[in-house]
């Protein structure tokens, strides 16, 4: 039986995705003009929810997987096996820039075809860092899981072994029309 994950690192969020998100929402309601007389209804209930969001964001890498949290309303809960993980990818806008953060993208097999990463992960503190232990901990996942030589080499007996009794059957075969 397999032992449990364990944690090894618990990613901090940057309180400053707080400001982030409500600005954004605000850039949104003056990019679509008939929205702008919302911009104050946003700003007061908008700060309540933001809170809320940013207490619940939890990200944890574990010896196995990438666990993540988020939402308040809607929540999401999402654990990525680490040998999935193909890419990690760090994206900054203007906005993201002005506050500071930016987003790093994770995405696995099959998460390419489509426009979307499979997981985006917003204002982690010291994110280059927790890109590079999560890539660590992929490596070190994938090469436990790969086949060891010692394996290898048995699976190559194994089929010399099956080949050599079809080759045996066969001439049987052969020899048993001949007669």
């Amino acid at each position: 039986m397999a032992e449990p994950a364990k944690t090894l690192l618990k990613a901090s969020f940057n309180p400053k995705i707080k400001s982030y998100l409500l600005w954004y929402g605000v850039l949104m309601c003056v990019v679509m003009i008939f929205t702008i007389p919302f911009i104050p209804i946003w700003l007061i209930f908008a700060s309540y929810f933001v809170n809320k969001y940013f207490d619940r964001l939890h990200c944890e890498l574990t010896t196995r997987s990438l666990k993540f949290n988020k939402g308040y309303i809607f929540r999401t809960e999402k654990t990525i096996p680490l040998d999935k993980i193909q890419d990690l990818t760090f994206k900054e806008g203007p906005l993201l820039k002005a506050f500071g953060l930016s987003i790093l993208q994770i995405e696995t097999a099959g998460s390419s075809a489509s426009a979307s990463a499979d997981l985006s992960l917003i204002g982690i503190v010291n994110a280059s860092e927790f890109r590079d232990q999560v890539l660590n901990q992929r490596d070190v996942v994938t090469e436990n899981t790969s086949s060891s030589p010692s394996s290898i080499v048995q699976d190559s007996e194994n089929v010399i072994e099956i080949l050599k009794d079809i080759r045996d059957s066969l001439n049987r075969i052969e020899q048993s029309r001949n007669n």
